[in-house]
């Protein structure tokens, strides 16, 4: 059967249709972070809006509102009770979804993530016609807050235990006494407290160049030393038995700067690990799922961010397996080893000095 010209145009508007709905609940589910709601309801619950209203200290009619919105759109559960005393819930299930920041399944933090993005679209627009770029702090608190979180249960879970297990040589040099790990582009600091709680005997440095997040990570891990300063200047602070540069790589100006500068910080024997997006080996259109949204980060964010400092590479989100290999041949690396882990976000490479 050939697709029409009308099958198409309609399986548009229903899409964009799909994309609005989809938005305007991550709208809604920023409120119910943000506003603590779905923690009194995970804490407290079932509660009532008047209930809700006095244990998050907010205006019960938006509460009313916001609770029926959820219910509607299925967030929540309701009993059959009339408005005044009907009561709402959030199961179990959910809550690993909505309010539980450390399990593998919460999301809640695309949220942030989008208001981030949407706070700054004029200033997006206005670099798209300049050709500049709009810098990450200008994202604001709620972009980092999203990318913190969004990557909080991998970085916690994941990471130390089967990630690294992909590297049973550098595990064994992590466990020794005097060990040494830099974690570069830590962001809020996820990483870089799974790997120095998961490696007691090992001293784990963050490094990022974004003072708000190193402001962050301080906060959320006083007991471990954050750095703030660009990745070029690592090898000042080396050597490192290990060098993580997780979710970066792509965000770089200068990826070659940066992946050279790791290699000299590396003590002999050291390894690097690169994680960054799995995209697909080539551009196909259209594209899967994941390259869709890998592009939308891209046009939206990682790219502007990029284009603040010049020259740079601009390499966007998308950067796939064979241009990790090209920027670490050009940075001296002998080998690209993509490690046997599965995931269906994260492609990991191991760097041969």
């Amino acid at each position: 059967m050939t697709t029409t010209t009308t099958d198409r145009t309609d399986a548009l508007v229903e899409r964009l249709f799909g994309s609005a709905l989809g938005a305007l609940e991550l709208y809604s589910v920023y409120l119910g972070a943000e506003l603590g709601l779905y923690r009194a309801l995970e804490q407290h619950g079932p509660l009532t809006a008047s209930g809700l209203a006095a244990r998050a200290g907010i205006a019960e009619r938006y509460a009313h509102e916001w609770l029926e919105q959820q219910a509607v759109a299925g967030l929540l559960d309701a009993d059959d009770a009339e408005a005044p005393t009907r009561r709402y819930a959030l199961g179990d299930d959910h809550a690993r979804v909505l309010a539980d920041a450390g399990d593998i399944a919460h999301v809640a933090p695309f949220a942030h993530l989008l208001v981030g993005i949407g706070g700054v679209m004029r200033r997006v627009v206005e670099a798209y016609r300049t050709g500049a770029g709009v810098p990450y702090h200008a994202y604001g608190r709620d972009f980092r807050h999203g990318q913190g979180h969004i990557n909080r249960p991998a970085f916690t879970h994941e990471l130390p235990t089967e990630w690294l297990a992909a590297m049973p040589d550098v595990v064994a040099r992590l466990e020794r006494r005097g060990a040494r790990v830099a974690d570069v582009g830590c962001g809020q600091g996820w990483s870089t407290v799974a790997l120095a709680q998961a490696f007691p005997h090992a001293r784990v440095d963050g490094h990022d160049l974004d003072p708000g997040s190193i402001a962050d990570a301080r906060r959320h891990a006083p007991g471990v030393r954050f750095i703030e300063g660009d990745a070029v200047g690592l090898a000042a602070h080396g050597p490192y038995d290990l060098i993580l540069i997780l979710e970066t790589l792509h965000d770089l100006a200068r990826p070659v700067e940066a992946l050279a500068a790791a290699r000299a910080a590396l003590a002999p024997g050291g390894a690097v690990l690169v994680v960054d997006e799995r995209v697909a080996d080539r551009f196909t259109a259209p594209g899967d799922e994941i390259e869709r949204m890998m592009y939308g980060w891209s046009v939206t964010h990682c790219l502007p961010t990029q284009m603040v400092e010049q020259p740079s590479a601009a390499l966007g989100t998308v950067m796939r397996a064979g241009t990790v290999r090209e920027l670490a041949a050009e940075a001296g690396y002998t080998r690209v080893e993509v490690l046997p882990v599965d995931n269906d976000f994260f492609r990991l490479y191991r760097l041969h000095r």
